[in-house]
C-alpha cells in the first residue's frame, strides 16, 4: 500500500526540486525517499526506478518550458518572438538548473511523441513563419535555434563568461540580432 500522501506527482516534484539544488545527476529515488524521510521500497508503487523518475522530472521540464513559451510568445512575432523563446529557456535554465538539464534527457520514442517535446517544436516553428522559410530551412533553422540557445545557457551555467567582458547579458543580446539577422537573410541553396 502506497504511504499515505505520496502521489507520483509529488514524488517527481520532489525530485525536481532535489535536480535544482543538487544537480540532475544526484537525482535518485534513494535520494528522493530521503527527502521524505521513508523507505525506498514506500517510492516503488509511484516509480519504477531511478530512471522513471528522471523521466518524469523531464515531462515536468518540457511541460514547464513549454507552458511559459506558450505564454511568451502570445501576440509577438519575428525578433520580438525569438527574443521571447530564447528568452524563456535562458530564464528557466537559471531559475531550475537541475530541471533544464532533465529537459535535455533523450525520451524513448513513445514518450517523447507525447511529451510537450512537440510544442517545443510547434512554437520554434511559428516563429520561423515570421522569417518566411520553407522546408527544408525551416528544420535547418530549427536544430540552429535549438543549438545557440542551449550551447549559450550551459556554457553561462557553467561559469564560462563569468570572468570575462562584455558583459554576458549583452553577449545575450547580440546573440538574439545575430540570429535575426541571419533568419531575415537566410542564405540560398
Amino acid at each position: 500500500m502506497a504511504r499515505a500522501g505520496l502521489t507520483t506527482e509529488r514524488v517527481v516534484r520532489a525530485g525536481a526540486e532535489l535536480a535544482d539544488e543538487a544537480g540532475f545527476d544526484q537525482v535518485t529515488v534513494s535520494a528522493v525517499a530521503r527527502h521524505f524521510g521513508v523507505k525506498v521500497a514506500s517510492l516503488y508503487s509511484h516509480v519504477k526506478s531511478s530512471h522513471d523518475l528522471r523521466t518524469g522530472i523531464a515531462l515536468l521540464a518540457l511541460e514547464e518550458l513549454a507552458d511559459r513559451g506558450d505564454d511568451a510568445l502570445a501576440g509577438r512575432a519575428g525578433k520580438d518572438a525569438l527574443s521571447a523563446l530564447g528568452n524563456v529557456y535562458r530564464d528557466y535554465a537559471r531559475e531550475h538548473p537541475g530541471r533544464y538539464a532533465a529537459a535535455q534527457l533523450r525520451l524513448d520514442p513513445s514518450t517523447a511523441a507525447a511529451s510537450a517535446g512537440v510544442r517545443h517544436a510547434r512554437m520554434t516553428r511559428a516563429i520561423l513563419r515570421g522569417y518566411d522559410l520553407t522546408e527544408p530551412d525551416q528544420t535547418h533553422a530549427v536544430r540552429l535555434l535549438g543549438s545557440v540557445f542551449h550551447g549559450y545557457v550551459t556554457l553561462e551555467l557553467g561559469g564560462g563568461f563569468d570572468h570575462s567582458a562584455p558583459d554576458s547579458q549583452e553577449t545575450w543580446n547580440r546573440i538574439l540580432d545575430s540570429l535575426d539577422a541571419l533568419l531575415r537573410n537566410w542564405p540560398a541553396n
